[in-house]
């Protein structure tokens, strides 16, 4: 017997049941419902008491919805006395607003990493935080997993010739770097300039990539503009192809579109966010059972960082 439970919201159950059927264990059962308001409402209809627990919910869109939930399954937990309760989010919504980029905004981060301690979580385990310091916004054990320990199998099945890993901004060259250091490979560093959120202009491409196979990775691919003007780039620079790699396959706006133009030749992206539709150009690797891993060595009270040494 688990001396362990897992529940899930409702954001991403397939993944949830991915997890836990790598586990071989079955999800406890809770019921998630509104009001005809909105208001959400939660009863768990097993019980947890004295109980290590784990919630798997990503705050992906419907953002605020999916956040407001988990935090109201961290509160039902809690008060249905829990040992502790392990926050796993797949994907951090609002982790893109984790400084002050301009005068009179907010640090949207630090305020979620606030509402889920207050909440009660004992733990957070979640995947390629667009800002590595987000951790520090807690004060409790934060698991940051790497998704290119799952792009690493599948790119060394292509048997790609002359690659070289490119990071689509000066912020990404550190995961570029692990990733290039995974595969052997040097990198190079696409230089722009945002003038605004969800917009970007390729400047300079530091490095070469004429008659090289380019392998771009980022952690978000939302709107997909920086991957399509970044891969036009390199391909004006002489670029084979462009193979695009991204964990969280945000999606919003017209980045299937983007996606289908030329500049790309592949897409793939993890499962950590539910496909909105299915493309041809698309392969969706899945990270449940990274996940299940991982909670299985937090529960056996084992190494995590020893799995991306």
């Amino acid at each position: 017997m688990q001396d362990y439970k897992i529940f899930t919201g409702s954001a991403h159950r397939e993944f949830s049941a991915q997890v836990v059927k790598a586990l071989g264990m079955k999800l406890s059962e809770a019921e998630v419902s509104r009001f005809s308001d909105g208001e959400v409402s939660i009863r768990l209809c097993e019980s947890v008491r004295g109980k290590d627990v784990f919630v798997i919910q990503p705050t992906c869109a419907p953002t605020n919805d999916n956040l407001m939930e988990l935090l109201i399954m961290i509160d039902t937990l809690k008060r249905s006395s829990a040992k502790s309760v392990n926050a796993v989010m797949p994907y951090f919504g609002y982790a893109r607003q984790d400084r002050k980029a301009a005068p009179r905004v907010p640090i949207t981060a630090k305020l979620v990493a606030d509402l889920l301690q207050c909440a009660g979580i004992t733990r957070l385990v979640t995947m390629d935080l667009h800002a590595g310091q987000i951790q520090g916004f807690f004060d409790i054990p934060v698991d940051n997993l790497y998704g290119s320990i799952i792009f690493k199998e599948y790119i060394l099945t292509h048997n790609l010739q002359n690659s070289v890993v490119a990071s689509p901004d000066i912020g990404g060259v550190g995961r570029a770097r692990y990733f290039a250091k995974l595969l052997g490979l040097d990198i190079v560093i696409v230089d722009k300039r945002r003038e605004k959120a969800n917009e970007s202009e390729v400047m300079n491409i530091i490095g070469n990539v004429e008659g090289k196979n380019v392998i771009l990775i980022d952690d978000i691919i939302d709107t997909a503009g920086t991957m399509v003007k970044a891969a036009r780039a390199f391909k004006q620079k002489g670029a084979v192809s462009v193979i695009a790699l991204g964990t969280h396959a945000v999606f919003s706006g017209p980045a299937y579109e983007r996606i289908m133009q030329d500049e790309i030749d592949e897409v793939i992206v993890t499962d950590t966010i539910p496909p909105r539709m299915e493309c041809d150009k698309i392969k969706i690797l899945s990270a449940a059972p990274l996940f299940a891993e991982v909670i299985r060595r937090i529960n056996d009270g084992q190494s995590v960082d020893s799995l991306f040494v």
